[in-house]
């Protein structure tokens, strides 16, 4: 019997992916608005991060942030997206 795959809370991982890109210094509403990020990528950011079990991990690599961070955190399942966004 196949595995169902339960997913986080939608708003909570909305406000999560924009954590973390702002973290980043990424603004993702100026990479929606530029072209550089599609509704639907942005879509799948939220559903990957809503997929990952080390929610507490990306919470305490959030809240150790003080200035721009360079890359996104290890466990994220969303760093190639930010560290390419934040490369652009």
């Amino acid at each position: 019997m196949a595995s169902v795959l339960q997913l986080g809370d939608p708003v909570k991982h909305f406000w999560m992916t924009r954590s973390v890109a702002r973290a980043m210094g990424v603004s993702l509403s100026e990479a929606m608005a530029e072209g550089r990020l599609s509704a639907s990528a942005y879509e799948k950011m939220v559903t990957q991060c809503r997929s990952c079990g080390r929610v507490r991990d990306c919470e305490t690599w959030l809240g150790a942030q003080v200035c721009p961070a360079t890359q996104a955190p290890e466990c994220c399942k969303n760093a190639p997206f930010f560290d390419e966004l934040k490369e652009a």
